[in-house]
């Protein structure tokens, strides 16, 4: 079932992204303006992808905050790598099992789950910064909300995720996924 997820999540996320026009916007990622979430996506699907394929990772040739992935061509570096990325986790084969993210081995599920994440609260961010809104399937959104909830604790011990967000009852599948992520459904640049 999640897997099937990934495609229309990931389609939304090219479609919020290729709008994006100023790059030194300030997102609701913390630490991140646009330049720098976009790098941080361009740095880490390579090693989501190597994850997925049960590959060996990639071979860094500089720390995230100073590979300077952010080029000319990043709009289609981005789509090819998205694409890439729904091919391997838009197969349900691909969150079967065992897998290795850098030298950790842990679920694939898990790295899909990250995928998932990556499409929708990136996608948020991207779309929050860049004054547009992300139309997020509610199942996709009930996902990475469910997911968020799993690995929150240690996503907080690890800084990926900020300290969980108060939302109201009545709060959308997307809401209570940001709020479960660390991040404030409400926050404007």
């Amino acid at each position: 079932m999640t897997a099937s997820l990934v495609r229309p999540a990931a389609a939304e996320f090219l479609r919020v992204a290729h709008a994006v026009t100023d790059l030194s916007a300030p997102t609701p990622c913390a630490g991140y303006d646009v330049r720098g979430l976009l790098n941080h996506l361009l740095y880490w699907a390579p090693w989501l992808l190597a994850a997925g394929r049960r590959e060996d990772p990639p071979s860094p040739s500089a720390p995230e905050a100073s590979a300077g992935l952010v080029t000319a061509d990043w709009r289609a570096r981005l789509e090819k790598q998205t694409e890439t990325l729904v091919d391997v986790f838009g197969t349900p084969s691909a969150w079967d099992g065992m897998t290795a993210l850098g030298t950790a081995r842990l679920p694939a599920s898990v790295v899909g789950d990250m995928v998932l994440g990556e499409f929708v609260l990136h996608g948020w961010d991207l779309a929050r910064a860049s004054g547009q809104e992300l139309r997020c399937p509610p199942e996709a959104a009930t996902a990475v909300y469910e997911s968020a909830v799993a690995m929150g604790e240690q996503a907080r011990s690890m800084g990926v995720y900020g300290e969980a967000v108060t939302v109201a009852a009545e709060a959308s599948p997307l809401e209570r996924a940001l709020g479960a992520s660390g991040r404030d459904p409400g926050w404007t640049a």
